[in-house]
Formats: C-alpha cells, sequence, structure tokens
C-alpha cells in the first residue's frame, strides 16, 4: 500500500498541477487568434485564466464581458464576484441603489495607509469628509493658489526641461515628467509648500521616495485583490512579500507627511487657526479635524495620504496616456492648435518669449480641448476597474442576482471599448464623438453612467474641475509650443497596479515648434 503524500510532497504536486494546467491554457492561447474567454476551474476558479492572462489583464477582461453580454459572474480563490460594465448595472449600483453596494470593510482593509479616509469610507462618516472637502475645494483662495501652481509649474518645469530635451534631442521619459509634475501640484497646495520634483537643482530626494512608496500602495493593492484576505493578512504578520515592501511603503509616505507637515510649520510659525484666512489647505484641513470629536492624528495622516494619491495618480496617469494618443493623432494635435491660436496670438504680442503660458482661466471655454480629455480618458481611464461590496440580496437590471458578501468588479477600462455603448468604431481615438456639432457648438452630454471617470452618483469626484483645469493647462502649453513624437520599438502597456500606470514609462523625443 502506498504511503500517504507528505504536506511538502502534496503542495509540490498540487503546484506542478496548477503549473501543468495554467502551461496548457497558454499554449492555446498562443495557438488561438482569439483570446481566451474565462474558463471555470475546481477550487481555483478563473485564476488559472487570470495567471497566463496577467500581460493583458484589462484587454483580456474587455474581450470576457464582450463574449459574456457586459458581465460575468464566477469565483476567484473562495471570492464570488460579478464583473460587469454594463451601463445599466453601472446606474443601479452607483446611483439608483447606492446604499447596497458599498466600499466595504474589506476594501478599507487592503488600503489600510488611506483607512478612514474619504477613500475608504462608506455612509454617513463618507457623507460628513465629502461635506468637509466640498467646503476646501470651495474655497477661491485655494482654487487661486492652485491654478497659479499649475501654471507656475508649467512655465518654469515643464516647458523648459521640453526645450532642453528640444535642444539637445535627447530621448526621455514622459511619464517621469508628468509624475513629477503631478505630484508637484498636488503637493504644493496641499501642504503649502513645494517638494521641487521639477527642480533642476533637485533630484526629488523624498518626494521621489514618496512617488516610489504610492506606486507600491496600488500595486499590492491589486495584489491583494487577487488573493483571500487570510492569505495577504498572514502575509503582512510574517512581514514577506509584497506586503514587506508595503510596510516599507507606509512609512515612507507616513514620514514625507510629517516631513511636509513640519516644513510648513517651520515657514509659519506654526499653524493660523483662523478658518477665514488660512495661509494653506493644509491649515484649514488640521482645524476641520481638530475641530471633529473623533479627530486623530493617523486619520489627518490618512486623509493628506489620501489627497496626494488623489491628485498624483489621476492626473499624472491620465496625462501620460493622452500625449501617447496625441503623438499618434496629428490631426487632433492640429485642431488643439486651432482653438488656441487666438489666445496664444494675443499672448505672443504681448511676451517677451517665444514660449506661451496659458492662464488656466482661458481654459475654461476650450470645448475641443475638452473632448480631448474625456476621449482619452475613455479609453485610459485612471482607475480601470471599481470595487464594490453587495450589502443585502438583490437583483441587478441584466438579470443577474447577487447575494452580500458578494463583490462587484465594475471595469471602466472595458465600460469604454464597448462597441453598443460608444459605437463601431468606440477603439478609435475620436475627440469629435463628445461635440455638439462643431467645437464652439459645446459638449454633447453623456450619462456618468455610460462615462465613469470621474465616477458617478454621492461618490463622484470633488475635485473633477479642478483636475480637468490642471490638465488643459499642461497640453495647451506642450502642444503648442512643441512637437511631440513617441519612440518606436518601445512596449507600451500598463502595469499590474489598481491605477492604470504604464509599466515601462513612455521614451519620447521633443521639438520646438517654428511659429
Amino acid at each position: 500500500m502506498a504511503s500517504p503524500l507528505l504536506p511538502a510532497e502534496l503542495l509540490v504536486s498540487t503546484s506542478a498541477l496548477f503549473l501543468l494546467v495554467a502551461f496548457c491554457m497558454y499554449t492555446m492561447s498562443r495557438r488561438s487568434k482569439n483570446p481566451l474567454r474565462p474558463t471555470e476551474w475546481p477550487i481555483v476558479g478563473i485564476l488559472p485564466s487570470l495567471v497566463v492572462n496577467l500581460h493583458r489583464l484589462h484587454d483580456y477582461v474587455t474581450d470576457a464581458l464582450a463574449s459574456c453580454g457586459h458581465n460575468f459572474k464566477s469565483c476567484l480563490t473562495g471570492m464570488r464576484f460579478l464583473l460587469t460594465c454594463d451601463p445599466t448595472n453601472i446606474r443601479h449600483i452607483f446611483t439608483s441603489n447606492h446604499a447596497n453596494y458599498l466600499k466595504g470593510k474589506e476594501f478599507s482593509e487592503m488600503f489600510d495607509v488611506t483607512d478612514g479616509s474619504f477613500f475608504t469610507v462608506d455612509g454617513e462618516p463618507c457623507r460628513r469628509q465629502r461635506a468637509r472637502i466640498q467646503s476646501i475645494f470651495s474655497s477661491p483662495r485655494l482654487l487661486a493658489l492652485m491654478a497659479e501652481c499649475c501654471r507656475d509649474k508649467v512655465e518654469k518645469g515643464v516647458t523648459p526641461f521640453l526645450a532642453r530635451m528640444a535642444k539637445t534631442a535627447a530621448p526621455f521619459d514622459m511619464h517621469d515628467l508628468l509624475t513629477r509634475f503631478a505630484f508637484d501640484i498636488t503637493a504644493t497646495p496641499i501642504f503649502g509648500v513645494d517638494p521641487g520634483l521639477l527642480s533642476t537643482s533637485s533630484a526629488g530626494g523624498d518626494g521621489m521616495h514618496a512617488i516610489v512608496a504610492m506606486d507600491t500602495v496600488m500595486e499590492v493593492g491589486l495584489f491583494r485583490h487577487t488573493l483571500p484576505m487570510c492569505c495577504w493578512k498572514a502575509m503582512r504578520w510574517l512581514n514577506v512579500g509584497p506586503e514587506r515592501k508595503l510596510a516599507a511603503a507606509h512609512k515612507v509616505l507616513r514620514g514625507f507627511v510629517a516631513e511636509m507637515i513640519e516644513r510648513r510649520k517651520l515657514m509659519t510659525g506654526g499653524y493660523a487657526g483662523d478658518m477665514e484666512s488660512p495661509a494653506s489647505p493644509v491649515e484649514i484641513i488640521m482645524s476641520s479635524y481638530i475641530n471633529d470629536p473623533e479627530y486623530s492624528d493617523d486619520l489627518l495622516c490618512a486623509t493628506l495620504i489620501n489627497f496626494m494619491i488623489a491628485g498624483r495618480d489621476t492626473i499624472g496617469t491620465a496625462l501620460v496616456w493622452l500625449f501617447h494618443n496625441l503623438a499618434r493623432n496629428p490631426d487632433v494635435v492640429a485642431c488643439i492648435r486651432e482653438e488656441l491660436a487666438p489666445i496664444a496670438s494675443r499672448k505672443a504680442a504681448a511676451a517677451a518669449t517665444t514660449m506661451v503660458t496659458f492662464e488656466p482661466d482661458e481654459m475654461k471655454p476650450l470645448a475641443y480641448m475638452h473632448a480631448v480629455l474625456y476621449e482619452s480618458l475613455r479609453l485610459f481611464p485612471p482607475i480601470p476597474i471599481e470595487r464594490k461590496t453587495v450589502v443585502a440580496d438583490d437583483v441587478l437590471p441584466s438579470g443577474h442576482a447577487v447575494r452580500a458578501g458578494d463583490t462587484i468588479l465594475v471595469s471602466l477600462y472595458s465600460l469604454g471599448r464597448m462597441q453598443d455603448v460608444w459605437g463601431e468604431d468606440c477603439m478609435e481615438y475620436r475627440p469629435e464623438r463628445w461635440l455638439l456639432g462643431k467645437a464652439g457648438d459645446g459638449l454633447r452630454y453623456v450619462p456618468t453612467h455610460k462615462f465613469l471617470a470621474f465616477n458617478s452618483g454621492p461618490r463622484m469626484c470633488l475635485g473633477k474641475d479642478i483636475a480637468i483645469m490642471q490638465m488643459k493647462t499642461a497640453v495647451a502649453a506642450v502642444v503648442w509650443n512643441f512637437d511631440v513624437e513617441v519612440l518606436e520599438g518601445q512596449s507600451v502597456h500598463p502595469k499590474f497596479s489598481c491605477i492604470l500606470q504604464m509599466k515601462n514609462g513612455l521614451m519620447m523625443k521633443v521639438k520646438k515648434r517654428e511659429m
């Protein structure tokens, strides 16, 4: 009689079987012109299919949803979930029955560095925090400061760097440049201190460490989504694998926030405490939280990290995909310049330099520029997947029944690539789809359950208008003053992260326009 397998032998046998299945599926996928559809396997669910397609995760999800009528119900390592990009389901989940679909406790634990902040809470705590943030963002002084900071960083940071690159004809990483830009324009207004990542006299110091740490939070966040909670919590307790890296990232981020607050205190001699005339948003935030009975230093730190992630990740990620699209669509660039020409001609006549920088207020009426941003966000949303937890049993408009505790995964990436939502040309980059007739006629209305880049319903992005202003200001200056091109031969695709960042950056060359 054969002896029973020892635990180590059992583990090896199971791993070998799993690898064999994955290899067979990978071989099949290489032979077929059509991508693999999700295949259900005992115990592990769709995990083998997912592993095989990690290199094209979002396109794989899009193919699966297109072939399954916009909805796919399955399990992954014990988690019951519904994957959807159905606009009727999205409206139900985010708006008409939003109280039944929350972020949930597990989501909050997955992003524990921001635990307790508006990014992770639900219900009444979420409403209170959003009201507080709405008050902060409605401050005219804050809005003026953010606009001034953005313009200053474009004029004294981005365009001088591109001018140097044009002069030397040297290739550079646009992803790195825009990440630094987004970090500076987010941190400077929040803390009242400039991290200086675009400065020629500084490599960025602690700011660059914070950028790497923020990347780690989003990468390990997606890793946690693929494992049962008990597994990644065990790894966290043992301080091994990605969890060890994440723990170090948390320490860096908390240290960065503490340092920036201390630098602000040294500049002002302490917090002003006067809510009517604060020196910077950090004073507004501090005063607001100090007056809250639930205030704690940890909550303030989590909130400030949340602000940093919301600003840097969304703006920096959106802009790099936008310039990738513009480099491939010179006709769109020509239309942007045509829209900018009347403003630029007035500014050039009064300027002592050939470099034109646009004011944020000048960007507001530019409908074509707005359409350019929206079209890029449709195809490349910075947050490609939203997660919700079902509170009580429900039936979605698509007819799918969901149970309490189920996970809903909404693919924003797939939503923008569905033919019956956006038409047969859904894969084309065509800003004109957003316009009412000519650019001067304004923007076409598209409901948020079809365009989810700024969320929908009660959790609609409070910084939407600010983000659009910042992106328009940067794009206008670059497009008007320079011709940009993507270097051939590089692999451009997203990394494994909760944010749609480019895995290998984006190497480009730039030329100064002759005008």
